[in-house]
């Protein structure tokens, strides 16, 4: 176990260790484990199921042992994107700020939802106001959200986007066919544009960031004022999102 200060909740380690114990082996039944870390068999199987009924285990039915479950997964995925693709990002994120002289923000999908993972300014401007990590907005009203809505079929959108569609602003689409239309539009030109759809005054230009195996990991976008993003601009902002998106893809 890693040394990351004093243990706090001591039953909580205890269940943490027996997830860890998956790390070396499985599956795993209740009396290898009870033996390993020297815990009654009735507490590693209290903690087993309990791990079961989250998700974070499954159970073979025949031999009645366990294996890591889906929500590990979940976890994992989480942890790789909210922490290497930041990584990654970073760098090409402030290359764009300085070329375009505007706000870059990194987001990932959760849901309806894009998250804001991370955001960068030029240098010429100052950070203003807390971070935005962790906050969302839905993806029908934003540019990376249509650039990922774009990579689905109609079905999955119609599953997926709900309406009612709220307004946030008097430009925010909120009707669905037209909302399909637009998507249609961010398909064929490849990057999605929110048109003070999301905030009065303030235009984005956004594309889908995929990994090596061409899944959705997340999207990269650039913000700014309306009056500064001229459709000569528009263009220019998101060729340049391709060009660093490319790179960041590689390595994905």
């Amino acid at each position: 176990m890693k040394d990351g200060g004093e243990i706090k909740v001591k039953s909580l380690q205890k269940a943490l260790e027996v997830l860890h114990c998956f790390v070396e082996k499985q599956p795993l039944g209740v009396t290898e484990i009870s033996e390993k870390l020297g815990l009654y068999k009735s507490n590693v199987h209290n903690i087993l199921m309990t791990f079961k009924a989250m998700g974070y285990l499954e159970q073979d039915p025949d031999s009645g042992k366990f294996r890591l479950g889906i929500e590990v997964f979940s976890l994992s995925r989480a942890y790789r994107q909210n922490l290497d693709i930041s990584k990654i990002a970073l760098p090409y994120m402030e290359k764009i700020a300085e070329e375009t002289n505007e706000l870059v923000y990194l987001t990932i999908p959760k849901g309806d939802e894009m998250v804001y993972v991370e955001a960068v300014y030029p240098h010429n401007q100052k950070m203003m106001g807390q971070s935005v990590a962790g906050e969302r907005c839905k993806m029908y009203c934003t540019s990376v959200g249509k650039a990922i809505l774009a990579t689905m079929s109609q079905q999955e959108i119609a599953e997926l986007i709900q309406e009612p569609l709220e307004a946030y602003t008097e430009y925010t689409i909120t009707d669905f066919e037209a909302l399909m239309k637009e998507v249609d539009r961010t398909r064929r030109r490849g990057y999605g544009i929110d048109n003070m759809e999301l905030n009065f005054g303030m235009k984005c230009v956004g594309i889908v960031l995929k990994n090596h195996k061409g899944q959705v990991e997340a999207g990269l976008s650039v913000s700014a004022p309306s009056l500064r993003m001229s459709d000569e601009t528009v263009r220019k902002t998101a060729s340049i999102l391709k060009a660093y998106g490319n790179e960041i893809q590689k390595m994905l």
